[in-house]
Parts: structure tokens; C-alpha cells; sequence
């Protein structure tokens, strides 16, 4: 599986776990000159910027380990981006979360972490 095909199928995943807790996806792989952020949920009156990490092997060590602070401050630039770009929408609350997807086979599991940044 090509490091494209095992992100697309890891953020199809945390999508779907998201859904499941309760969260309405909003937006998925919204690009700017920027960079991009991978989901953006609503849960309740709060927008949620999701960013996902997806591993298929312990070789490369745990998936957040690739959130650094250097893309933790992409992130935080993002965010009034999309927002420009999404005039209409708003929010009481506004969190950056991270999930990291281990895919294993046909099973995965999910950890997600709230407030990283």
C-alpha cells in the first residue's frame, strides 16, 4: 500500500470513528497555498481541526510522533484561513485535535487526542 492509498484509507477511518462519537464532518482534505488540514468536524456549537496520522508499521515509530511544532503552526495558520474561506461558518469553540490510525491488515485502531495545540 503506497503512503497516499494507507493516509487516504487512514483518514477515511478517523472520519468514520468521528461520526460514530457524534461529530458531523464538515470538511475533508481542505487545501490552500497554506497546506491543508484533513478533517474539520462540528461537535455540537465547537469546530473541531482534525489532523490524522496514519502508521501500518511500528518501524517509523508512533504516528503523532510526526506532529511537530513546525506543523502544529501550519495548523494554527490554517485555521483563519479556512475560516476566510468559509465565511458562513462559525463556532462557540474552536479545538485543534490529532488521531493516529494503526492499520493492521483489515483491522485499525484509533487514539484520538484532544486539544494539542
Amino acid at each position: 500500500m503506497t503512503s497516499g492509498t494507507l493516509g487516504a484509507r487512514g483518514e477515511s477511518i478517523a472520519a468514520d470513528w468521528l461520526e460514530q462519537r457524534g461529530y458531523v464532518v464538515v470538511d475533508r482534505n481542505w487545501r490552500c497555498a497554506r497546506g491543508e488540514l484533513d478533517i474539520v468536524a462540528r461537535k455540537g456549537a465547537d469546530l473541531v481541526f482534525v489532523e490524522v496520522k496514519t502508521r501500518a508499521t511500528a518501524s517509523t515509530g508512533h504516528p503523532l510522533e510526526a506532529l511537530t511544532a513546525q506543523k502544529l503552526a501550519r495548523l494554527r495558520l490554517l485555521v483563519p484561513l479556512w475560516f476566510s474561506a468559509h465565511p458562513t461558518e462559525h463556532a462557540h469553540r474552536i479545538r485543534l485535535d490529532a488521531i493516529a490510525v494503526h492499520v493492521m491488515g483489515d483491522h485499525a485502531v484509533v487514539e484520538h487526542v484532544e486539544a494539542i495545540a
